[in-house]
């Protein structure tokens, strides 16, 4: 994150909980203060030199709210795990120094001894002595719905954690993330992208950034004003039967740096452009626009994700099943060799790739030099 770039929340994917007037403010007050705890915990096992007490914060809660027995699992489980993935992080050269969290209610609804919380998270992490020029945070915005019930002596109790964002992918995630997809078939069949390795440091592979066909200090200008502050010029595909919005968003950083429109059919792969009325398949959909990527030779595959440079594409399998799940635009690279990618669906600015190949070691890569 930039300075001066504030995290505004982008609020689409938790409108399932219909929120109670109701509802009074200290109860409210509560749910939020637990959850606090529970996401400020989880941010701090990626810490640097964190201890390793489960739910330090989250345990001091007592009386009118708790974690549920079954939650206090998960959330030791969580805790493990992210801490393994610190471990990782530090053999790939990336530590945090700090974290922050902060979780704001945006919507409370009370049945009886139930109760959901739909709840923005803001988290921001700070890289530990980073090298001169390089990005000091990374920030992203995460939104869940939490579940309450209440005892026989009316004290609340966390029962349940839920992500709600479409293509959920923050730095702190714990799940397997679930992601949708826009996706079609073409008669002439779409052309395979090969995988990148995810090995450090990788062969050299330089781009030139100033004589080339496309404006790559562009492409990032566009993804640092808009990771967060999504532009009302199109739409936004953060629905819950839309899919996620993080190509869409890719698609634009590239058109900001001078991709043009191919106009013809939606559902054709060889064409791509998008509006604030009508966008092509290959537009929002992370397969497609791969396919048309690399059929209009608009780019070439990279042997390596940590080869990808300003303005460049880094796509994520998850489940390895041969279908593209997620799309980002690389941000920065650091002196090392380690390019940054910025993304929506979470929005989330300058993540390093060694992060995402230490929180994500089993998926498939793909990198695409523009």
């Amino acid at each position: 994150m930039v300075a001066g770039v504030a995290l505004v929340p982008n609020w689409s994917a938790g409108a399932a909980v219909t929120n109670d007037p109701t509802v009074d403010a200290a109860t409210k007050a509560t749910f939020q203060r637990l959850a606090d705890a529970v996401f400020t915990d989880r941010t701090e096992a990626l810490v640097d030199g964190a201890g390793s007490a489960r739910t330090r914060h989250a345990s001091g809660f007592s009386g009118s709210v708790r974690l549920s027995g079954g939650q206090n699992r998960e959330q030791s489980s969580a805790l493990g795990e992210l801490r393994a993935r610190r471990t990782r992080l530090a053999k790939l050269g990336e530590k945090y120094s700090a974290g922050s969290t902060k979780v704001t209610l945006d919507a409370t609804q009370v049945n009886g001894r139930r109760a959901k919380v739909a709840v923005t998270e803001t988290t921001t992490l700070s890289y530990k002595k980073p090298a001169a020029g390089s990005p000091k945070t990374t920030g992203f915005q995460a939104h869940h719905e939490l579940t309450f019930r209440a005892d026989r002596d009316g004290d609340w109790q966390l029962t349940g954690i839920r992500d709600t964002d479409d293509g959920y992918l923050a730095v702190n995630q714990v799940a397997t993330p679930s992601v949708a997809k826009v996706s079609t078939t073409a008669d002439d069949g779409p052309p395979d992208a090969p995988r990148a390795a995810t090995s450090w440091p990788a062969p050299a592979n330089r781009k030139n950034l100033t004589t080339g066909t496309y404006d790559y200090k562009a492409m990032v200008a566009y993804a640092a004003k808009y990771w967060s502050h999504y532009n009302p010029a199109y739409p936004d595909f953060n629905g819950e039967a839309d899919g996620g919005d993080c190509t869409n968003f890719v698609s634009q950083s590239l058109k900001a740096g001078g991709w043009k429109h191919v106009p013809g059919y939606t559902n054709d792969f060889h064409k791509w452009f998008g509006t604030a009325d009508i966008q092509s398949d290959s537009f929002i959909g992370v397969n497609e626009f791969s396919w048309f990527a690399l059929s209009s030779k608009r780019v070439t595959p990279l042997a390596n994700v940590y080869q990808a440079d300003l303005g460049d594409v880094i796509q994520m399998d998850f489940n390895r099943d041969g279908s593209k799940d997620h799309s980002m635009i690389v941000t920065y690279r650091d002196r090392y060799g380690v390019p940054y990618v910025t993304y929506h669906s979470t929005n989330t600015y300058n993540r390093s790739v060694a992060s995402l190949v230490a929180s994500y070691p089993n998926a498939f890569y793909y990198a695409y030099r523009t």
